[in-house]
């Protein structure tokens, strides 16, 4: 597709502390630097469901993997009505913090079937163009997240959940996947995703 008359969808992944984050923000600034409308969002989204999502996560008290996983679909929904969908039909870059491969790795996680739920999301919500998994070893990407000392998410920051998270990310073959490794200096890991993007939809980072 031509990303630049018809919008493209980037899309990052990993596990808690893979830095995400930060290389969204590094990412959208050589996007909007090269002159493309960039649209920067994340999951999970700012609606009712996702402030349950969150909620829940700084709790420490987790619902069911079924409950877990229908808050995620209810979010995901009006995210992509409000948010992505308009933007990509406006011709921007959608660069999204999470998207539907994080319930499939995280709810995945809890026991719930992982094909399953990538081929209901698949079938229903708008596929990436490009999506850059930020592989990590999960004990180093807990420290990250400690040392930042951001909000705790002991739902979702549990060590032995996290190794199972990593364990589904890596066994996911999808051609809009790219293994990134995210253990190296911040400025190697930038470098290579935009190597990446430039490869892979032909556009100027």
């Amino acid at each position: 597709m031509n990303a630049r008359t018809r919008g493209a969808f980037i899309v990052f992944e990993g596990v808690d502390g893979s830095g995400k984050s930060t290389q969204v923000a590094r990412l959208v600034a050589r996007l909007e630097a090269g002159g493309l409308a960039v649209v920067v969002t994340r999951e999970p989204h700012d609606c009712p469901a996702g402030r349950r999502i969150r909620e829940m996560a700084r709790s420490g008290e987790p619902v069911t993997a079924e409950q877990e996983l229908a808050w995620f679909w209810e979010q995901r929904r009006e995210h992509v009505r409000d948010v992505i969908a308009p933007a990509l039909a406006a011709g921007r870059v959608v660069v999204c913090d999470r998207y539907y491969l994080s319930s499939v790795a995280y709810q995945g996680s809890r026991g719930l079937d992982p094909e399953k739920i990538l081929r209901e999301s698949e079938a229903e919500f708008p596929r990436p163009d490009l999506v850059l998994w930020l592989d990590v070893d999960v004990g180093a990407g807990l420290s990250r997240t400690q040392a930042r000392g951001d909000p705790a998410e002991p739902v979702f920051e549990d060590r032995s959940r996290l190794e199972a998270v990593a364990d589904i990310y890596r066994s996911l073959s999808l051609g809009e996947l790219v293994r990134i490794d995210a253990a190296g200096d911040e400025d190697e890991v930038a470098a290579a995703i935009g190597q990446c993007v430039s490869e892979r939809l032909g556009l100027v980072v």
